[in-house]
Order: C-alpha cells, then sequence, then structure tokens
C-alpha cells in the first residue's frame, strides 16, 4: 500500500471536521505521492524545487505515473506546482483503481459533496483498509499530516512532525494549497451571492 492510497482510505473511513472537498483530497494526493517517491529516492528537494531521480518502478501504477510526470528540465518545478498540476482529477483516479481493485464499493457516502464528481465510495473489509487503519492508529506523522489538511484530526490530534524536512516542505506546500483552493471558493461563493442579489433586486 502506498501513502495515498491510505490517505483515500482514511477519507473515507475517518469522520472529518467538515465534509472532505474532492479538490482538496487531490491535493494532499499529489503531495502524498511526491513524500512516496522521495522514500525510494525517485527525487529530492532542492528548496522547493523537485528534482527528478532515476526512473524507478515501483510496483504501483499510480506512482509509477506520477514518477513518469516529474518535469526532467530545468529550472525544476516546485512543489506547489506540482500538486496543482498533477492534483488535477487525481480523487476520483485514485477512486477508480481502488474501485477496480475492490477496495472501495460504488456506494455513495454522505460526505462526498453533490456535484462534485465521481462519488467516493465506501472501503471494503480488506487487508489494505486495515493496514490504513493501523497506520492511522499509530499516529503516523506524514499520514497525520496529510489528514489534517483535509480536517480530519486524530483524537488526541498529532502534533508530530516528520523527520525529514523534504517531507514537512511537501506537507507544509499541502496545506497552502488547501488554503487557496479554500479561498477560491469562498470568492465564488461571494460572487455567485452578489450576482444573484443582482438579479432578484426590484
Amino acid at each position: 500500500m502506498t501513502t495515498p492510497q491510505d490517505l483515500f482510505l482514511v477519507s473515507l473511513d475517518v469522520s472529518g471536521e467538515r465534509p472532505v472537498e474532492q479538490g482538496d483530497l487531490a491535493l494532499a494526493l499529489a503531495g502524498a505521492e511526491l513524500i512516496d517517491l522521495l522514500g525510494v529516492r525517485a527525487l529530492t528537494l532542492d528548496g522547493e524545487r523537485i528534482v527528478p531521480g532515476p526512473v524507478l518502478t515501483t510496483g504501483d501504477r499510480m506512482l509509477d505515473e506520477a514518477g513518469a510526470r516529474l518535469v526532467r528540465e530545468e529550472p525544476y518545478e516546485t512543489v506547489e506546482d506540482w500538486l496543482w498540476r498533477r492534483g488535477e482529477g487525481l480523487a476520483v483516479a485514485y477512486r477508480d483503481v481502488l474501485e477496480a481493485d475492490g477496495q472501495v464499493t460504488g456506494k455513495r457516502r454522505h460526505w462526498w459533496p453533490v456535484g462534485g464528481g465521481t462519488p467516493a465510495g465506501t472501503p471494503a473489509d480488506t487487508p489494505a483498509r486495515r493496514h490504513a487503519a493501523d497506520r492511522w492508529e499509530s499516529r503516523d506523522p506524514v499520514l497525520t499530516g496529510l489528514a489534517a489538511t483535509l480536517g480530519i484530526q486524530t483524537d488526541p490530534p498529532a502534533d508530530a512532525e516528520p523527520d525529514d524536512r523534504a517531507a514537512l516542505t511537501v506537507l507544509l506546500a499541502v496545506g497552502d494549497a488547501v488554503t487557496e483552493l479554500e479561498a477560491v471558493r469562498e470568492r465564488r461563493r461571494i460572487e455567485n451571492i452578489a450576482f444573484d442579489n443582482i438579479w432578484r433586486a426590484p
């Protein structure tokens, strides 16, 4: 199992302080891929820039795809740029992969926003789900850090940070990107309300 897969399953199993938005989950999944690729030394970070290493076969299709999509020409891509580029549609892609592998059923979950795209589904009772649950219950700092950006907190809240500075850089970038996306949503809500008020005005 990979960190993105664990994160997706945890997002289905553990209630958060707010509904998990598909866009937020996609950004966090893209960050989780970077952290796993850091772990197998498929890349390093130079500050906030992603320096690709050798093309590796990890045994996971989604991670291999992520590694193949790294920008390999200077100036290398920043972590922030990667999150937005790789994150597009990534939550649905992981949902489809996990469903095809029998890890997720097709039943709609109440927290996946209506109109937000493909419903997230329900995790099946599999070794993968138990692995994700074990990692969550052990308060893995990477998994809990990524989940915190989605409003999913441990009880009590985990305050541990990864020892790896590069992983921490990715976690901070994910948090910033999710905050930025929420600000975009809020602006759109305000604009829509203003637009409706104009049409409703006498």
